[in-house]
């Protein structure tokens, strides 16, 4: 095995955030965690430049379904709470699958 030399720099508070966020976002730290894997090819034959770009192409596809599926549980639970906060009243269902 390769011994790597790198330098440890400080980590910023942008990327203290970002860690942050990642793991509050399971799904989409999963998707960008496969997108480098690509991007390192460091397993398996070397790759052409076609077949990086159509797994980049299934990958961010599949980011952008993660990314729009977790806005839309945020969205629907904001929505729910401000209509609760507006009117004690209204009930909230669960849409059915």
């Amino acid at each position: 095995m390769k011994q790597k030399n790198t330098i440890v720099q400080a980590i910023t508070p942008q990327e203290i955030q970002l860690i942050e966020q990642l793991r509050q976002h399971p799904e989409i730290q999963a998707r960008l965690q496969s997108i480098l894997a690509i991007v390192r090819n460091e397993d398996g034959p070397l790759k052409t430049a076609d077949a990086v770009e159509a797994l980049l192409i299934q990958e961010l596809r599949r980011l952008g379904s993660a990314t729009m599926h977790q806005w839309a549980s945020q969205a629907e639970a904001r929505v729910t709470t401000e209509l609760q906060q507006q009117d004690p009243t209204v009930l909230s269902r669960k849409k059915k699958r």
